[in-house]
C-alpha cells in the first residue's frame, strides 16, 4: 500500500513559478518510477513528467524546458519544479507511482491575470 499527498499548488500569474510535492509512504520509495500527471477541465489526463529509479527523466512536449522532475529519496518525496507558466497549464495536478493505481488527492494549479 502507498499512500501520496500532493502540496505546492495554486494561483500564479503568467510567467510565474510553483514547485509541487509529492510526500509518499513506503519504504521502497527509492526504487519506484514516480510521475506527474494533469487534468484540466473537459480533458482527459496526460502525463507531464516520469522519473525512474536512476533519476532518468521525461517529459510531455508541452513543457519541455520549463518543468523539472527531481526525488529526494531520502524524504520519499518527489518534486515538479515549474517555471514560465502558462494560462494553458492550469490543471488539477496529480502524482502517481508508475505502472499502478496509487494517485494522490491534486493539487489544483492556476495559472491566470
Amino acid at each position: 500500500q502507498v499512500q501520496l499527498v500532493e502540496s505546492g499548488g495554486g494561483l500564479v500569474q503568467p510567467g510565474g513559478s510553483l514547485r509541487l510535492s509529492c510526500a509518499a509512504t513506503g519504504s521502497m520509495f527509492s526504487i519506484y518510477v514516480m510521475a506527474w500527471y494533469r487534468q484540466a477541465p473537459g480533458k482527459q489526463r496526460q502525463l507531464v513528467a516520469r522519473i525512474g529509479r536512476d533519476g532518468t527523466t521525461n517529459y510531455a512536449d508541452s513543457v519541455k524546458g520549463r518543468f523539472t522532475i527531481s526525488r529526494d529519496s531520502a524524504k520519499n518525496t518527489v518534486y515538479l519544479q515549474m517555471n514560465s507558466l502558462k494560462p494553458e497549464d492550469t490543471a488539477v495536478y496529480y502524482c502517481n507511482k508508475w505502472g499502478t493505481t496509487y494517485w494522490g488527492q491534486g493539487t489544483q494549479v492556476t495559472v491566470s491575470s
